[in-house]
């Protein structure tokens, strides 16, 4: 059978993250991980902070805390934030661990050897008040494009006019303030992508089934322009992993570190020896996941991501990997997706505009952020999230047609029949064509479930929903019950084994709300229904039962308005 490795994009250590990086990368993974555990097969779900880079030690300073200290603080925020989102990670690691470090400097002595790795001195801007070499992205100034006057070294985004850090006016440094720079002379290393660039491309049209999103944007690296350049992985940074050849020593690299986004792909590998440490585990149960010569044959392994990421995802990572020359497991398939903007406008983490991750979970449950978020997950385009489509989406898929459900037929049956499930009655072909119909939609799910079709697998689960509560209609076991309490006993039992159903398939979505109705129906039968008809036989008569809470409330107009104001715009 195939074990499932999956890994979401690291999420970077400098801050919370919001809603937009939460669609774009762990949650659909972790639907995907849910679906398949729930399928009975083996599965590693990775993720980890991505702690390198100056980002880490500007947000460090900002904090007043040294940059390592800062790292620990802010993997603890974001792994009690995941928790809380539910996303079941087998392990969170850091990008700043001992197995990283190794690892990576392992790598970078593989591709050496291999005549991958280039040195190059190049000049760069030093400040003299920072003491350090400045990355193009942290020295500002005026655009000469526009007039803007904090147009980055890289880039304008004002008007989005390419930039060299010598072109702007009057540039200073963007962590001091400083104009007292001087551009110095310095030397670093670069993997050369461009001799490996015919074997990316080959491995890129071999992924006949992977989404357009991803292979355009890995084709357009490959071959706009000059075609895919060489890449440097080295930065003049104090914090990072210290630049060496496996375990020896680099002669002139004295002082540098990987850059962030080398090592951080790196991780993914990692993360699993990390597992395996914390678990009690050997080196050989990680690398069953990870070394093809080592028992990763039947591994299927799968990334996801946001559009921005996917060039180091198909290019750099991959040309790590197969540089290397040794065995370890490539992607099989990338899940990449567009942007979630925000009520007319983006998400922005530097002014707080949009809802952010701590702040959902203070609002409301996961869940309702999990359901809306899928269910409209940006996949063939960007997508849109406004309190209007949230606020009815919540009260009709979940509160109206899934709890809705739930209330109606656990009160009823309580008040009728007491609490346990009915005995008497048969079913008929209205039963038998629900069967039918379900049998038929549950199939198009686990379809879209495996394809990872992520809009299209949450509306066929709704549709599914639906369909009990038209066979509720239909059946009207309350106006049966006067004629023929045996039929509507029936009735009401193929309800009560539907909340179960329905538990156990929503799961992936939805995990502490089909808990909560797991609980009600006092079953700890979890396993996936292959049957339908059997699976609505689950729950015999006499089983009993209890009327859970309410599953799912609405939300009113006046939270949807005040939370509209609220998260316009500067975060607390």
């Amino acid at each position: 059978m195939t074990r499932h490795l999956i890994t979401s994009a690291i999420p970077y250590i400098n801050g919370i993250k919001h809603l937009g990086n939460l669609i774009g990368s762990q949650l659909p993974a972790d639907l995907f991980a849910r679906y398949q555990r729930a399928r009975g097969l083996e599965v590693m779900f990775l993720c980890a902070t991505d702690e390198h880079g100056t980002p880490a030690e500007l947000a460090a300073a900002k904090a007043g805390q040294p940059v390592a200290d800062y790292c620990a603080e802010m993997h603890g925020v974001q792994a009690e934030i995941a928790r809380g989102f539910r996303l079941s990670f087998d392990h969170f690691g850091r990008s700043s661990s001992p197995q990283n470090h190794r690892l990576t400097q392992h790598f970078a002595g593989r591709l050496a050897e291999a005549g991958l790795i280039r040195e190059v001195s190049e000049k760069q801007v030093y400040s003299n008040a920072d003491g350090r070499f400045l990355p193009d992205r942290y020295i500002e100034g005026t655009c000469p494009n526009c007039g803007y006057d904090r147009a980055r070294g890289d880039q304008c985004e004002n008007c989005t006019k390419q930039l060299d850090p010598t072109d702007l006016v009057e540039p200073r440094s963007a962590i001091s303030g400083s104009t007292d720079l001087e551009v110095r002379e310095t030397k670093h290393l670069y993997l050369c992508q461009s001799g490996m660039r015919d074997q990316l491309n080959d491995w890129i049209d071999s992924k006949a089934d992977w989404p357009i999103l991803t292979t355009s944007i890995a084709r357009k690296w490959l071959n706009d322009g000059d075609g895919l350049q060489d890449r440097g992985i080295t930065r003049d940074l104090d914090w990072g992993i210290p630049v060496k050849k496996g375990d020896a020593d680099w002669p002139g690299m004295e002082g540098k570190v990987f850059y962030v986004w080398f090592d951080a792909p790196i991780e993914y590998i990692a993360c699993a020896g990390e597992w395996a440490e914390a678990s009690g585990k050997s080196e050989a149960d990680w690398e069953r996941w990870w070394r093809t010569d080592k028992g990763a044959a039947d591994v299927r392994y799968t990334q996801f991501m946001g559009k921005d990421n996917v060039p180091f995802h198909t290019l750099s990572f991959p040309a790590t990997i197969l540089g290397s020359g040794e065995d370890w497991k490539l992607v099989d398939y990338i899940k990449s997706f567009n942007y979630l903007n925000y009520d007319g406008g983006q998400f922005s983490t530097s002014q707080g505009r949009g809802v952010f991750m701590d702040q959902a979970l203070a609002i409301l449950p996961s869940d309702y952020w999990r359901w809306w978020l899928l269910s409209h997950a940006p996949e063939s385009s960007d997508a849109e999230f406004t309190w209007e489509n949230f606020q009815a989406s919540v009260n009709k898929d979940l509160a109206d047609v899934l709890g809705n459900f739930v209330s109606r037929v656990t009160k009823f049956c309580r008040s009728k029949f007491g609490e346990a499930v009915p005995e008497g009655g048969v079913w008929g072909p209205r039963e038998d064509a629900l069967i039918g119909d379900l049998t038929r939609r549950l199939r198009a799910y686990e379809a879209h479930m495996e394809a990872i079709e992520v809009r299209k697998a949450a509306q066929e689960l709704r549709a599914i929903w639906v369909a009990g509560n038209e066979y509720l209609q239909d059946a009207a076991p309350w106006s049966t019950f006067k004629q023929d309490p045996e039929a509507a006993a029936a009735q009401i039992r193929l309800a009560l084994n539907l909340i179960r159903f329905y538990a156990v398939i929503s799961s992936p979505f939805i995990p502490d709300a089909c808990d909560q109705l797991m609980r009600a129906m006092q079953s700890d039968d979890t396993a996936w229904p292959e049957d339908v008809k059997a699976a609505l036989e689950g729950l015999a008569p006499g089983h009993g039962f209890s009327v859970p809470d309410v599953t799912f409330r609405k939300i009113t107009d006046d939270e949807r308005a005040a939370w509209q104001e609220k998260f316009a715009g500067t975060r607390d």
